[in-house]
């Protein structure tokens, strides 16, 4: 338990920490190297598109990070005489001490203390548990994200081509680029900052397709109307329309949490018991 309360807080560290040096190496290294175009209008030139774009893609993953941390599932246990200690919770979870309350999906979890409907994980890198109020938020976040690392990732490899004289037109130079650029860094033929823009490329790549996983993996959940809690337990859930499962999650006006970060719109989570 030490362990993971641990990483309950280091985690979200973390991410912020990869954030910061993101947006430095882009706003900083990557976007003024495009400035040395001379023949694009300075409207429609490289750096701004991309400066651009990276800033939206940013603004909406770090504004989707902070709601789903702002926006904890609700705290079912607030209005229940559970009594203390987490025994007591556990038997009323499953039905044990009051037949018939439990409701479907409930959880407590211990890092937050809290008991949840609608539960579906804990994330460590919000410290937060993921459910119905934030779900929408997540999936956002995750996918943001994941754009944000692969316009980083693009962008760098833009920026050691330049500065290396190298092609990625083979997929094998992108594989092959680490184990050489550590043995040109300890010959001294390679600077430390294209070492480290070089370090940066595999990580915006496994952070990258780890959150585009996350996202694809909790869509699909939603279309069968599941949760990953769910899942886990065993838990058979009524079948449903997918797009009243989408609709339950993101809102009748979906379009606008997806070009803003906003708190989940027209949406009407249910809060009955399954039979």
């Amino acid at each position: 338990m030490l362990v993971l309360r641990l990483l309950n807080v280091v985690a979200p560290a973390y991410f912020l920490c990869i954030s910061l040096v993101t947006f430095v190496l882009q706003i900083f290294l990557f976007i003024p190297s495009m400035f040395r175009d001379p023949s694009t209008t300075p409207l429609f030139s490289p750096a701004l598109l991309h400066g651009a774009l990276f800033l939206f893609l940013s603004a909406n993953a770090l504004g989707n990070y902070v709601l789903v941390i702002q926006n904890p599932p609700e705290d079912l246990g607030k209005g229940l005489n559970l009594g203390k200690g987490a025994e007591v919770v556990t038997d009323w979870l499953d039905g044990s001490r009051s037949p018939g309350s439990a409701l479907p999906s409930t959880h407590f979890c211990r890092l937050c203390a809290r008991v949840t409907q609608r539960h579906d994980h804990h994330c460590f890198f919000t410290g937060n548990c993921i459910g119905s109020r934030n779900m929408r938020n997540f999936i956002m976040f995750c996918l943001y994200t994941s754009l944000a690392c692969i316009h980083s990732l693009v962008a760098g490899m833009t920026y050691i081509s330049a500065a290396l004289s190298m092609s990625f037109a083979n997929p094998l130079a992108f594989l092959t680029l680490l184990p050489h650029s550590v043995s040109q860094f300890f010959s001294g033929a390679l600077l430390s900052s294209e070492m480290f823009v070089i370090l940066m490329l595999y990580l915006w790549l496994g952070i990258g397709l780890a959150c585009a996983g996350f996202c694809c993996h909790q869509l699909l959940l939603i279309l069968r109307g599941q949760t990953w809690y769910q899942v886990r337990k065993g838990m058979v859930v009524r079948a449903r329309p997918w797009r009243e499962n989408l609709q339950e999650v993101f809102g009748k006006r979906w379009l606008l949490g997806l070009l803003i970060p906003v708190l989940n719109v027209g949406s009407d989570y249910r809060r009955q018991k399954e039979k």
